[in-house]
């Protein structure tokens, strides 16, 4: 069966979906792309939160960035060797973090083709929403570290969000993989794990880690219109996109899903 036949769509939710559903043709090139521009994408958060690269351009027209701070000593010489501060150091573990949990996905997780232009649009993407935390963080006016204290609350809820968030995006998929790989679950949805707590529990996931990534960056404010943004962009665009195919590919069995999930993206909120 071709890959079109195995997508019940119609084609304008096909045009607006980066993911070719119920197509599992291989893509090495593509893949391959979007892993090494995961992997190099936190070597330019660093050189930002090292050496301050584009804060030239920040000062041109008047605006104030952080001072570097005091170099974190954990003993551990990879860590120290890399002269950021705790703050910084976070910010840096929250880019690697998100890199890692997108590669694992890409290698692992996600049987979709990925074409070598989607793998450069969903790599400028997160380098864009990356480097646009990371200034906020640097910039006097908007910097989440506004304390001498550490770790000061944006940082705490905003980490807090950001594990929860990862991991939650990261055990979501893997449940689903593991179903998937058994034949006998063949054109059956997975509605155990997590995803009986929401529909779409893997959205839910990312949109909670982005809030808190931008949150620990930019503060409350910036956390939440970041959060809102990715929560906006599901709720009318990812959701409806994936629920039609849903609903044309398992039928009955989604419509029971539904019924019995009242959640579509976050526990007791959406």
């Amino acid at each position: 069966m071709s890959a079109k036949a195995n997508d019940p769509r119609s084609e304008a939710a096909k045009k607006r979906d980066l993911i070719s559903r119920g197509d599992y043709t291989s893509t090495p090139a593509g893949k391959a792309a979007f892993f090494l521009l995961r992997a190099i994408e936190p070597l330019l958060q660093y050189s930002i939160l090292a050496y301050g690269v584009g804060t030239p351009l920040l000062h041109r027209v008047g605006l104030r960035t952080l001072p570097p701070g005091l170099p974190a000593t954990t003993g551990i010489a990879a860590i120290d060797g890399l002269g950021l501060s705790p703050y910084r150091l976070v910010l840096l573990g929250m880019s690697v973090g998100s890199a890692v949990k997108q590669n694992l996905w890409v290698t692992l997780l996600s049987g979709e083709p990925m074409t070598v232009g989607n793998a450069f649009l969903v790599g400028a993407f997160n380098a864009v929403c990356n480097s646009l935390n990371t200034y906020a963080f640097l910039l006097s006016a908007t910097s989440a570290s506004t304390e001498s204290d550490f770790p000061q609350p944006s940082l705490v809820v905003g980490s807090t969000l950001y594990v929860v968030g990862i991991l939650t995006e990261l055990v979501a998929e893997a449940q689903r993989k593991r179903f998937k790989m058994d034949p006998k679950n063949k054109g059956k949805p997975y509605t155990g794990g997590l995803w009986q707590f929401a529909r779409h529990i893997n959205y839910g996931g990312y949109t909670l880690w982005r809030a808190g990534y931008a949150l620990a960056s930019g503060g409350w404010a910036f956390g939440a219109v970041v959060g809102a943004f990715f929560l906006y962009d599901f709720a009318t665009r990812g959701v409806p996109i994936l629920n039609e195919y849903c609903e044309k590919r398992y039928g009955r069995d989604w419509e029971k899903f539904k019924r019995d999930t009242k959640y579509r993206l976050i526990p007791f909120i959406y």
